[in-house]
C-alpha cells in the first residue's frame, strides 16, 4: 500500500459537507483531484484531511457573485449559516481508498455524515450512503419511486455504482428482485466493502435481493429479452452521460428487454457547454435550457414519441434531467403509493410535449 502526499491535494476554501450539501450531484460538482497514476497503482491508507480540501466550483462562483454577497449580508439567517458553516471546516474527512481500475479513477471519501464515491477524472459523486437517514436529497431517490408505477416484476439497474439507488429501492419495497450492471470489478469490490453492497446481494425476510452483473449494461445477454418491469439507467463517463444514450437505436434496443406496460427512468444529466479542465480534471460546465436541448431526451422523444416525460432536480440538487418512458402517469395516484418526501417530488413530472421549466 502507497502512502498518499497531501500536497498532491488542491486547496480550497470550501468544506466538503457544506459543497456536496449546495450541490450534491451537479456534472460540474467536485474538485477533488485525483493522485498521479504513479501513487495511486494502489489503493493507500486510510487518510484523515481536513474538508477544506474539496470544493464545489458553485460555492466558488456564488462567493464571487456581488449581487449573492449582498444578498448575503442582508440576511442575518444567512450569516448564521455561513458562521455555522465556518465552523464545520475543519470537521475532517477519511479517503477510504483510491485506486486506479481499468475503467475509472476510484476514490471513496468518509466523513462523520455521509460515504461518498467518486469516480473519473471529474470526481463526480456516483454513490453516496447517508448516516442517520436514508433519503439522498438528490435523483437517487427519484429513482425508488419507479416501482409504483410499474408491472409487478424485476427491476434492473444499468449503471449500479456503489448501490444507492439499490440500497434505497429495497428499502422503500423489500420483495423487489433487482439486476444490477456494473462494469468495473473492483468498483463492485470496493461497493461491497464499503457500501453495504453484499448486504443487499442475500435475500431480506421479504425475499428481496440485488443479483450483480460485472459486465457492459449495453450488450443484452440471452435471457433478458422481455424481462423487465423496469430498468433503471445512470450511465455516465467522465461526467456526461453515455454517448451511446444519445442514439435513438440504443433505446429501441433496449425497449427489447421490458415487459409489455414497463418503463425506463433514466438519469439524462444536464446540457453541457464545452468542458473546461483544470489540473488535469475535466469540469464540464452545465448551462440553463428546456428539456428539449438534452440530447438523451431528445433521443428518448424520437425513439418513443408522445412516451416520454421530464422533470428537472433544483439545482441544489444537482441540476439532472430525469426522464420517464411510458403513458402519462397519474400523478395524484403515483404521490398516494410512495412515502415522503416522494409524495412531494412525483407531481413534478410533465409530459415532454410541455417545455416549461418548473
Amino acid at each position: 500500500m502507497l502512502s498518499f502526499p497531501l500536497q498532491n491535494l488542491v486547496v480550497s476554501t470550501t468544506p466538503l459537507s457544506n459543497s456536496w450539501k449546495k450541490h450534491p450531484l451537479s456534472p460540474i460538482n467536485g474538485s477533488f483531484p485525483f493522485p498521479k497514476a504513479s501513487t495511486c497503482s494502489k489503493s493507500y491508507p486510510n487518510a484523515t484531511f481536513p474538508c477544506s480540501l474539496i470544493s464545489s466550483p458553485l460555492a466558488k462562483q456564488k462567493a464571487s457573485s456581488n449581487v449573492y454577497s449582498l444578498l448575503w449580508a442582508s440576511s442575518q439567517d444567512s450569516i448564521r449559516q455561513r458562521e455555522e458553516e465556518e465552523e464545520e471546516e475543519d470537521e475532517e474527512y477519511q479517503v477510504l481508498t483510491a485506486v486506479r481500475s481499468k475503467y475509472n479513477d476510484i476514490v471513496i471519501v468518509d466523513t462523520p455524515k455521509a460515504r461518498m464515491l467518486l469516480l473519473d477524472s471529474t470526481h463526480n459523486v456516483h454513490s453516496i450512503l447517508n448516516k442517520g437517514q436514508k433519503w439522498t436529497g438528490s435523483y437517487w431517490d427519484e429513482f425508488a419511486s419507479l416501482p409504483a408505477v410499474i408491472p409487478k416484476g424485476p427491476i434492473a439497474i444499468l449503471g449500479l455504482g456503489g448501490g444507492t439507488a439499490a440500497h434505497l429501492m429495497l428499502d422503500l419495497w423489500p420483495s423487489l428482485q433487482l439486476e444490477g450492471w456494473e462494469i468495473d470489478p473492483i468498483l463492485i469490490d470496493k461497493a461491497r466493502q464499503h457500501f453495504g453492497l453484499s448486504d443487499l446481494e442475500k435475500h431480506n425476510i421479504a425475499g428481496g435481493l440485488l443479483n450483480v452483473h460485472i459486465g457492459d449494461a449495453l450488450c443484452p445477454s440471452e435471457n433478458d429479452s422481455g424481462r423487465y418491469a423496469g430498468i433503471v439507467i445512470d450511465l455516465f463517463y467522465e461526467g456526461k452521460v453515455l454517448a451511446q444514450l444519445q442514439e435513438v437505436e440504443t433505446w429501441l434496443k433496449l425497449s427489447d428487454r421490458l415487459m409489455p406496460n414497463g418503463r425506463f427512468m433514466v438519469n439524462c444529466g444536464g446540457i453541457y457547454e464545452k468542458s473546461d479542465t483544470t489540473n488535469g480534471i475535466i469540469h464540464p460546465k452545465l448551462v440553463d435550457a428546456t428539456w428539449a436541448e438534452n440530447t438523451t431526451i431528445k433521443a428518448l422523444s424520437e425513439a418513443f414519441p408522445g412516451q416520454v416525460s421530464w422533470k428537472r432536480m433544483p439545482e441544489t440538487q444537482g441540476a439532472n434531467y430525469l426522464a420517464l418512458t411510458g403513458p402519462f402517469p397519474d400523478l395524484t395516484l403515483w404521490s398516494c403509493k410512495v412515502p415522503d418526501p416522494l409524495c412531494q417530488t412525483v407531481r413534478q413530472w410533465r409530459p415532454c410535449a410541455s417545455a416549461s421549466v418548473l
